[in-house]
Protein backbone atom coordinates (compact mmCIF):
# COMPACT_ATOMS: atom_id res chain seq x y z
CA UNK A 1 0.00 0.00 0.00
CA UNK A 2 2.85 2.58 1.09
CA UNK A 3 4.95 1.46 -2.23
CA UNK A 4 1.60 1.99 -3.96
CA UNK A 5 0.97 6.38 -2.30
CA UNK A 6 4.86 5.96 -3.47
CA UNK A 7 4.32 5.74 -6.74
CA UNK A 8 1.44 7.98 -7.36
CA UNK A 9 2.82 10.73 -5.31
CA UNK A 10 5.61 10.15 -8.00
CA UNK A 11 3.64 10.26 -11.14
CA UNK A 12 1.57 13.34 -9.39
CA UNK A 13 4.72 15.61 -8.74
CA UNK A 14 5.82 14.26 -12.48
CA UNK A 15 2.88 15.50 -14.27
CA UNK A 16 3.00 18.86 -12.02
CA UNK A 17 6.32 19.45 -12.55
CA UNK A 18 5.72 18.82 -16.32
CA UNK A 19 2.67 21.36 -16.74
CA UNK A 20 4.99 23.72 -14.69
CA UNK A 21 8.06 23.89 -17.31
CA UNK A 22 4.82 23.68 -20.36
CA UNK A 23 3.51 26.98 -18.66
CA UNK A 24 6.65 28.46 -18.57
CA UNK A 25 8.16 27.71 -22.10
CA UNK A 26 4.14 28.80 -23.41
CA UNK A 27 4.30 32.26 -21.72
CA UNK A 28 7.33 32.99 -23.78
CA UNK A 29 5.95 31.41 -27.25
CA UNK A 30 4.68 33.24 -29.68
CA UNK A 31 2.68 32.24 -32.74
CA UNK A 32 4.14 34.08 -35.98
CA UNK A 33 1.59 34.03 -38.41
CA UNK A 34 2.71 34.83 -42.06
CA UNK A 35 1.81 38.58 -41.97
CA UNK A 36 3.60 38.75 -39.09
CA UNK A 37 6.89 37.35 -40.07
CA UNK A 38 9.23 40.50 -41.01
CA UNK A 39 12.35 38.37 -42.70
CA UNK A 40 12.16 35.88 -45.26
CA UNK A 41 13.05 32.51 -44.06
CA UNK A 42 16.54 31.18 -44.94
CA UNK A 43 15.06 28.41 -47.45
CA UNK A 44 13.25 31.71 -49.37
CA UNK A 45 16.85 32.62 -50.85
CA UNK A 46 17.28 29.17 -52.60
CA UNK A 47 14.51 31.31 -55.15
CA UNK A 48 16.69 34.71 -55.42
CA UNK A 49 17.65 34.91 -59.35
CA UNK A 50 21.29 34.35 -59.92
CA UNK A 51 23.81 37.00 -57.73
CA UNK A 52 27.20 38.05 -60.00
CA UNK A 53 29.94 38.95 -58.63
CA UNK A 54 30.24 42.00 -56.78
CA UNK A 55 26.65 42.34 -56.25
CA UNK A 56 24.80 42.43 -52.87
CA UNK A 57 21.73 41.92 -51.43
CA UNK A 58 19.65 44.53 -50.06
CA UNK A 59 17.32 43.00 -47.15
CA UNK A 60 14.30 44.70 -46.20
CA UNK A 61 11.77 43.41 -43.99
CA UNK A 62 9.39 42.76 -46.37
CA UNK A 63 11.57 42.36 -49.65
CA UNK A 64 15.26 41.98 -50.77
CA UNK A 65 16.38 43.35 -53.98
CA UNK A 66 19.90 43.58 -55.66
CA UNK A 67 20.58 47.86 -56.76
CA UNK A 68 22.21 47.90 -59.75
CA UNK A 69 24.24 51.43 -59.45
CA UNK A 70 24.62 51.70 -63.49
CA UNK A 71 20.83 52.46 -63.68
CA UNK A 72 20.36 53.45 -60.68
CA UNK A 73 17.48 51.57 -59.37
CA UNK A 74 16.80 47.90 -58.81
CA UNK A 75 17.65 45.12 -60.88
CA UNK A 76 15.30 42.70 -59.66
CA UNK A 77 13.20 43.25 -56.48
CA UNK A 78 12.15 39.60 -54.69
CA UNK A 79 8.85 39.65 -52.30
CA UNK A 80 6.63 37.00 -51.39
CA UNK A 81 3.16 36.28 -50.48
CA UNK A 82 0.27 34.70 -48.52
CA UNK A 83 -3.43 35.82 -49.26
CA UNK A 84 -3.43 36.94 -45.65
CA UNK A 85 -1.16 39.74 -47.31
CA UNK A 86 -3.78 41.18 -49.54
CA UNK A 87 -6.49 43.52 -49.27
CA UNK A 88 -5.28 44.76 -45.61
CA UNK A 89 -6.89 48.05 -44.26
CA UNK A 90 -3.84 50.40 -44.70
CA UNK A 91 -4.17 53.05 -47.31
CA UNK A 92 -0.91 54.64 -49.32
CA UNK A 93 0.49 57.82 -48.33
CA UNK A 94 3.07 58.52 -51.03
CA UNK A 95 5.64 58.64 -48.36
CA UNK A 96 8.55 58.26 -51.51
CA UNK A 97 12.23 58.67 -50.32
CA UNK A 98 15.46 57.10 -50.65
CA UNK A 99 16.89 54.48 -49.54
CA UNK A 100 19.00 54.17 -46.74
CA UNK A 101 20.15 50.57 -47.45
CA UNK A 102 21.68 51.64 -50.73
CA UNK A 103 25.55 53.11 -49.76
CA UNK A 104 26.41 54.67 -52.60
CA UNK A 105 22.41 56.77 -52.48
CA UNK A 106 19.53 55.52 -54.24
CA UNK A 107 17.68 57.53 -56.63
CA UNK A 108 15.29 61.13 -55.24
CA UNK A 109 12.81 63.21 -55.93
CA UNK A 110 14.75 65.57 -58.30
CA UNK A 111 15.26 62.76 -60.73
CA UNK A 112 11.41 62.00 -61.44
CA UNK A 113 10.32 65.92 -60.73
CA UNK A 114 9.45 67.16 -64.24
CA UNK A 115 10.61 64.17 -65.97
CA UNK A 116 7.29 63.28 -67.68
CA UNK A 117 7.33 59.54 -65.96
CA UNK A 118 5.75 58.16 -63.35
CA UNK A 119 7.57 56.57 -60.00
CA UNK A 120 6.56 52.95 -60.91
CA UNK A 121 6.58 50.44 -58.16
CA UNK A 122 8.33 47.20 -58.95
CA UNK A 123 6.96 45.74 -55.73
CA UNK A 124 3.55 47.18 -55.88
CA UNK A 125 2.35 49.56 -52.96
CA UNK A 126 -1.30 47.28 -53.55
CA UNK A 127 0.46 44.23 -52.46
CA UNK A 128 1.71 45.56 -48.83
CA UNK A 129 -1.49 47.16 -47.42
CA UNK A 130 -1.32 44.46 -44.82
CA UNK A 131 1.03 46.32 -42.76
CA UNK A 132 2.05 49.81 -42.67
CA UNK A 133 5.46 49.66 -42.08
CA UNK A 134 5.43 47.24 -45.27
CA UNK A 135 3.67 49.53 -47.28
CA UNK A 136 6.38 52.40 -46.02
CA UNK A 137 9.26 50.09 -47.56
CA UNK A 138 7.07 50.02 -50.82
CA UNK A 139 7.93 53.86 -51.75
CA UNK A 140 12.16 53.68 -51.12
CA UNK A 141 13.29 54.67 -54.34
CA UNK A 142 15.24 51.72 -54.91
CA UNK A 143 11.57 50.26 -55.94
CA UNK A 144 10.91 52.95 -58.46
CA UNK A 145 11.89 52.92 -62.05
CA UNK A 146 10.80 55.57 -64.76
CA UNK A 147 7.54 53.91 -66.20
CA UNK A 148 5.54 55.82 -69.13
CA UNK A 149 2.40 57.06 -67.47
CA UNK A 150 -0.04 55.57 -70.54
CA UNK A 151 1.86 51.98 -68.81
CA UNK A 152 2.09 52.26 -65.51
CA UNK A 153 -1.27 53.27 -65.22
CA UNK A 154 -2.79 50.89 -67.89
CA UNK A 155 -1.26 47.55 -68.78
CA UNK A 156 1.50 47.31 -65.69
CA UNK A 157 -1.72 47.88 -63.35
CA UNK A 158 -3.35 45.62 -64.65
CA UNK A 159 -0.85 42.80 -64.40
CA UNK A 160 -0.27 43.54 -60.47
CA UNK A 161 -3.72 43.33 -60.45
CA UNK A 162 -4.27 39.44 -61.63
CA UNK A 163 -0.66 38.75 -59.54
CA UNK A 164 -3.14 39.52 -56.78
CA UNK A 165 -5.68 38.01 -57.76
CA UNK A 166 -4.05 34.69 -58.40
CA UNK A 167 -2.13 35.31 -54.70
CA UNK A 168 -5.55 34.67 -53.31
CA UNK A 169 -6.01 31.31 -54.39
CA UNK A 170 -2.89 30.14 -53.56
CA UNK A 171 -1.12 28.96 -50.16
CA UNK A 172 2.13 31.33 -51.50
CA UNK A 173 3.72 32.85 -53.91
CA UNK A 174 7.50 34.42 -55.24
CA UNK A 175 7.44 37.24 -57.07
CA UNK A 176 10.24 38.82 -58.87
CA UNK A 177 10.20 41.84 -61.13
CA UNK A 178 12.52 44.10 -62.74
CA UNK A 179 13.58 46.08 -65.29
CA UNK A 180 15.66 45.65 -68.54
CA UNK A 181 17.17 48.07 -70.79
CA UNK A 182 18.51 48.60 -74.26
CA UNK A 183 22.17 49.05 -74.39
CA UNK A 184 21.58 52.78 -74.92
CA UNK A 185 19.14 53.56 -72.51
CA UNK A 186 17.85 57.79 -71.90
CA UNK A 187 18.61 58.66 -68.78
CA UNK A 188 16.52 61.37 -66.23
CA UNK A 189 17.60 63.24 -63.12
CA UNK A 190 20.55 64.71 -61.89
CA UNK A 191 21.48 61.26 -61.39
CA UNK A 192 21.21 59.54 -64.60
CA UNK A 193 18.62 56.98 -63.73
CA UNK A 194 17.55 54.89 -66.86
CA UNK A 195 14.33 54.47 -68.83
CA UNK A 196 14.17 51.05 -69.14
CA UNK A 197 12.42 49.79 -72.36
CA UNK A 198 10.61 46.49 -71.26
CA UNK A 199 9.67 45.15 -67.73
CA UNK A 200 9.46 41.69 -66.66
CA UNK A 201 7.62 40.07 -63.54
CA UNK A 202 8.15 36.11 -62.69
CA UNK A 203 5.69 34.20 -60.53
CA UNK A 204 6.31 30.77 -58.50
CA UNK A 205 2.94 29.81 -57.01
CA UNK A 206 2.47 26.97 -54.55
CA UNK A 207 -1.03 25.87 -54.23
CA UNK A 208 -2.72 22.45 -53.15
CA UNK A 209 0.59 20.43 -53.16
CA UNK A 210 1.31 21.93 -56.59
CA UNK A 211 4.11 24.39 -58.32
CA UNK A 212 3.57 26.36 -61.51
CA UNK A 213 5.89 29.36 -62.48
CA UNK A 214 4.96 31.59 -65.00
CA UNK A 215 6.61 35.20 -66.93
CA UNK A 216 5.86 38.23 -68.30
CA UNK A 217 7.45 40.79 -70.66
CA UNK A 218 5.93 43.87 -71.03
CA UNK A 219 7.24 46.90 -72.94
CA UNK A 220 7.52 50.25 -71.24
CA UNK A 221 4.29 51.68 -73.34
CA UNK A 222 0.63 51.96 -73.68
CA UNK A 223 -0.62 48.50 -74.40
CA UNK A 224 -4.70 47.43 -74.67
CA UNK A 225 -3.21 43.45 -75.41
CA UNK A 226 -4.70 40.47 -73.31
CA UNK A 227 -2.00 39.77 -70.51
CA UNK A 228 -2.00 36.18 -71.83
CA UNK A 229 -0.13 37.87 -75.08
CA UNK A 230 3.01 39.02 -72.82
CA UNK A 231 2.94 35.43 -70.88
CA UNK A 232 6.04 33.02 -71.27
CA UNK A 233 7.84 30.12 -69.73
CA UNK A 234 10.76 31.35 -67.13
CA UNK A 235 13.20 29.94 -69.79
CA UNK A 236 11.64 31.90 -72.37
CA UNK A 237 12.27 35.23 -70.35
CA UNK A 238 15.88 34.09 -68.99
CA UNK A 239 16.71 33.92 -72.46
CA UNK A 240 15.51 37.63 -73.47
CA UNK A 241 16.75 39.02 -70.13
CA UNK A 242 20.18 37.25 -69.80
CA UNK A 243 19.08 36.55 -65.62
CA UNK A 244 19.02 33.35 -64.22
CA UNK A 245 15.87 32.90 -62.10
CA UNK A 246 15.73 30.23 -59.32
CA UNK A 247 18.82 28.97 -60.35
CA UNK A 248 19.33 26.81 -57.37
CA UNK A 249 16.18 24.68 -57.99
CA UNK A 250 17.66 22.15 -60.12
CA UNK A 251 15.18 19.11 -59.82
CA UNK A 252 13.27 17.94 -62.37
CA UNK A 253 10.22 19.06 -61.45
CA UNK A 254 11.87 22.62 -60.94
CA UNK A 255 13.16 22.45 -64.37
CA UNK A 256 10.22 21.48 -65.84
CA UNK A 257 8.10 24.25 -64.47
CA UNK A 258 10.85 27.07 -65.43
CA UNK A 259 10.20 25.24 -69.63
CA UNK A 260 6.93 25.17 -69.50
CA UNK A 261 4.18 27.74 -68.78
CA UNK A 262 0.10 26.00 -69.06
CA UNK A 263 -2.17 28.68 -69.77
CA UNK A 264 -4.94 26.62 -67.95
CA UNK A 265 -3.45 26.61 -64.94
CA UNK A 266 -3.63 30.63 -64.55
CA UNK A 267 -7.27 31.83 -64.56
CA UNK A 268 -7.42 34.92 -66.92
CA UNK A 269 -10.65 36.80 -66.46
Amino acid sequence: MQSTLKSIFKLSFFIGLSFFFLTIIQSFSVEISPCEQVNFCLSDSLYYPKIDSGENIIHHKYYDLVYDEDHEQAKWIFYKLYPSYLDGPFKRKNNFRSDPKISTGSANHEDYRGSGYDRGHLMPAADMTWSADALSESFFYSNMSPQHPSFNRGVWKRLESKVRDWGRESDSMFVVTGPIFDKNASVIGPNRVSIPNAYYKVVLRFKAGKSTGIAFQLSNEASKEDLISFSSSIDELELSSGLDFFYKCVDSTFLEIESEVTQIDWEWN
